[in-house]
């Protein structure tokens, strides 16, 4: 199963179509990077296994509230993914995150590579949609980065992408919105608010809660109503008011490419290979 809006598998069922020689008709439609880092603080027995540390934060887990998001600076960094324009189908959800060039966010990597087909390449990031406004404008996505183990064969535990996004009246996109830092080998218990845009809906959602080790590689979070279109949504923590930012240390994603439930969110663990990932994105 997966948190990807219905959108995202109809472009990749005309791509394949196409690739097969068949037609289909179309539908209308500057500062330095900071990472930051701390060490794990929890283990499991193996990579997908339960030991007693899990098993006793399973029994005392709890749901977070979801409510609509408030047109907020920090939710201002959080856009919807489109086909095309803004008029085209939402699918995925991404947001701006701290780069040299000013240009980069992070999002899924399911949300814009298919390993039976490589990149999509009629996406534009929408920051702040709502009910149809685009009051930060439409950013099209140029250059998309995944690792090779997602390529190769769609592993769940590097279910990342940053992309660059062309700039809009002589403007990078960090340099209008901001930029949320990215964190890497922060442990498993996180306090984080989740920000993104349901496939059914016109207005974001958010939701504060601790994260959870699912697996050695990957996070879990309790948090209802995130259903599809809202892969890729950002997990934030250490929100800064003096800077209105905080540090991305997940994005909804990896197992199940993101969850099966939309009262549970997955993302891929951002440890070592994420922070390699992000140099080869700003190289």
């Amino acid at each position: 199963m997966t948190k990807r809006g219905a959108g995202a598998a109809a472009g990749a069922l005309v791509l394949a179509l196409a690739a097969a020689g068949c037609t289909t008709a179309a539908r209308p439609g500057s500062v330095a990077p900071t990472v930051t880092s701390a060490p794990p603080t929890a283990t499991t027995a193996n990579a997908h296994g339960w030991n007693k540390q899990r098993f006793r934060g399973a029994i005392g887990r709890h749901t977070g509230v979801t409510r609509t998001a408030k047109p907020t600076v920090l939710n201002g960094l959080v856009g919807a993914v489109f086909t095309r324009n803004a008029s085209g189908d939402h699918f995925c959800t991404a947001s701006v995150v701290d780069s040299a060039g000013l240009n980069l966010i992070v999002t899924a990597a399911h949300c814009v590579w298919d390993p039976k087909i490589g990149q999509r390449s009629d996406l534009v990031f929408v920051p702040g949609y709502r009910n149809g406004d685009t009051p930060s404008g439409v950013w099209p996505l140029l250059a998309v980065t995944v690792d090779d183990g997602w390529k190769d064969h769609a592993d769940p535990d590097m279910d990342v992408a940053f992309a660059v996004v062309q700039a809009q009246n002589g403007q990078q996109v960090q340099q209008v919105l901001g930029a949320n830092h990215l964190g890497v080998n922060r442990g498993y218990q996180v306090p984080v608010r989740v920000t993104g845009y349901p496939g059914s809906s016109d207005v974001p959602i958010t939701c504060a809660n601790t994260t959870s080790e699912q697996s050695a590689t990957q996070l879990r979070i309790d948090c209802p109503d995130y259903t599809g279109g809202t892969s890729g949504s950002p997990w934030v923590t250490d929100f800064d008011p003096a800077t209105r930012t905080g540090t991305v240390v997940g994005v909804i994603g990896g197992y199940q490419e993101g969850g099966d439930s939309p009262d549970t969110s997955y993302s891929s663990y951002f440890g070592d290979r994420v922070q390699a990932l992000y140099d080869r994105a700003t190289g």
